[in-house]
């Protein structure tokens, strides 16, 4: 529980900024930069993942009952869940959203340390599914942002993102069918406050710079990787640019401009 509390109050946060975006919108059908998909389709699958999520934490029989059902759709199914919810009435899938993320986040604060929970990939503590929905809410609060015209200032909240991003090089390369690099790669980012978030050897030979909201931005792909500023020293380090996501599942197709 100790190591989720800090992670869950930034989920909570990150939420409520993306809720204080949708609550007055009047119309939930406005495209987002995600193909085919409208601000209710992004909120509908913050609020699907978010009820599958509590699932995993309170009731892991019917959690296995999704894991069953998504096995025969692996590629499609957590769209169809998206779909299915995006045709709710906006105030009931806002106040449906507000209520599961709210039971969820107190769930993850009451997990035991070390337990693990189940999910579509390998088990995961609190803290980790914590961190996993807010790089979710944060990306999908984005396309929302950018639909509606609106720049929402870069936060610490990053951190947490980032380090997804940073965790999960090994499996961009995995999931691309590459090979894995051996040696560890440094990275520095600018965060929000001027300090620097550092991962790896300081000496490493292969490197990656740049600000903390463009890599997430990166990881997340978000954005073409030629409007960010995020550089790459070494062969590597530079193939992982170009397909790094912080997210599960098959390679993303990335945004183009």
């Amino acid at each position: 529980m100790a190591g989720a509390e800090g992670i869950v109050t930034d989920l909570q946060a990150e939420s409520d900024s993306l809720d204080d975006l949708v609550a007055g919108l009047d119309d939930w059908r406005i495209a987002t930069p995600a193909p085919g998909w409208s601000v209710a389709h992004q909120i509908a699958h913050l609020w699907w993942t978010d009820r599958v999520s509590l699932l995993a934490v309170t009731d892991e029989p019917a959690f296995a009952a999704v894991l069953a059902e998504a096995a025969t759709n692996p590629t499609g199914f957590v769209d169809e869940g998206a779909e299915q919810l995006a045709t709710t009435p906006p105030a009931e899938m806002l106040a449906g959203w507000r209520h599961t993320r709210s039971l969820l986040h107190d769930e993850l604060r009451r997990v035991a340390d070390g337990r693990k929970l189940p999910w579509f990939g390998p088990p995961m503590s609190a803290a980790s599914m914590a961190t996993a929905r807010l790089m979710e809410t944060w990306a999908h609060g984005l396309d929302v942002a950018d639909a509606l015209g609106v720049t929402r200032p870069p936060t610490a909240r990053l951190r947490s993102i980032a380090h997804i991003g940073v965790r999960t090089r090994d499996f961009a390369f995995t999931v691309h069918g590459l090979p894995v690099p051996t040696e560890p790669f440094g990275v520095e980012l600018a965060a929000p406050d001027g300090s620097t978030w550092s991962w790896g050897p300081a000496d490493a030979a292969q490197r990656v710079t740049g600000s903390a909201e463009d890599f997430c931005m990166l990881v997340t792909q978000r954005r073409p990787r030629a409007d960010l500023d995020v550089v790459a020293v070494g062969d590597d380090a530079a193939t992982w640019l170009t397909i790094a996501q912080a997210f599960a599942g098959p390679p993303g197709a990335g945004r183009e401009r």
